[in-house]
This record gives structure tokens, C-alpha cells and sequence, in this order.
């Protein structure tokens, strides 16, 4: 794989800060409302749910590292969370729902991962296309 050093790296940051992400919402459901100027929330715990499965998909983030060249569906799920999340924040934010300083969450959290897992996605696509057609009896 192309980049293969740099790929694993960039999964081994990434499963990295999500864990630890994860497990400060978990044990701080609101700062997140603090920090943004957002009321408190009432039900803490959505929050909380939210770093558990973020938490989550940094031990997947962690298997791309291990395994890069099997890694491209869980990665392709990753980049799509991190497109799709900045698009509901900015409709958030255009209809007035939320406040400008909510972006802070999507910039650690999606934007500075485009790059690098849509790089990663385009050096990984022949060996996983090779691979998953191998395994399923295609050629």
C-alpha cells in the first residue's frame, strides 16, 4: 500500500483521540454546552452515548493502523461521519438552532481528518478491491 507508514500513523492518532474523546464525554457530558454557550443539557447522558460510540470507533480506527490494507470499509464509514457530521452542524447553525462557537467541536473531531482518511481511502481502494475480489471468488 501506498503510504502505508503515514496511513497507520494517521489510524493510530485517530483511534487515539477518539478514545480519549470518548471517554472525557462520557466522564463530562456537558462540557460541550459549557464551552459552546449552549444551556446545559437536561439529558446528559445523549452526550455521554454520543463519546461511547465515538470511543468505539476509535478501537476500529485502531484496526485500520493494525491492518491497513483490510481497513477501507471502516474507514469509508469514518470519512462519511466526518462529512455528514459538519453538514448537520451547519444547517444547525444556518437555521439558528445553534450557536457559531458549536463549530469547535467539528474541527478536532471531523475537518482535520478529511484529508488524511480521503488519502488513505485513494491509496487503499486496489489492494482492498484486490483483496475483497480474491476472497469473494471474483477476478
Amino acid at each position: 500500500m501506498r503510504r502505508r507508514r503515514m496511513h497507520r500513523a494517521v489510524f493510530a492518532a485517530a483511534g487515539a483521540y477518539n478514545i480519549a474523546w470518548g471517554c472525557y464525554a462520557v466522564l463530562d457530558p456537558q462540557w460541550f454546552f459549557r464551552v459552546s454557550g449552549l444551556p446545559l443539557s437536561n439529558s446528559p447522558q445523549i452526550f455521554a452515548c454520543l463519546g461511547m460510540v465515538l470511543g468505539l470507533y476509535g478501537l476500529l480506527y485502531l484496526e485500520v493502523a493494525r491492518r491497513p490494507e483490510a481497513g477501507w470499509p471502516i474507514a469509508a464509514v469514518g470519512l462519511t461521519g466526518k462529512i455528514l457530521g459538519p453538514v448537520g452542524l451547519a444547517w444547525l447553525i444556518a437555521t439558528g438552532a445553534w450557536p457559531p462557537a458549536t463549530v469547535v467541536m467539528i474541527i478536532t473531531n471531523d475537518l482535520i481528518w478529511w484529508v488524511p482518511f480521503a488519502l488513505y481511502l485513494r491509496d487503499g481502494w486496489p489492494d482492498y478491491r484486490a483483496t475483497f475480489t480474491t476472497v469473494a471468488g471474483r477476478s
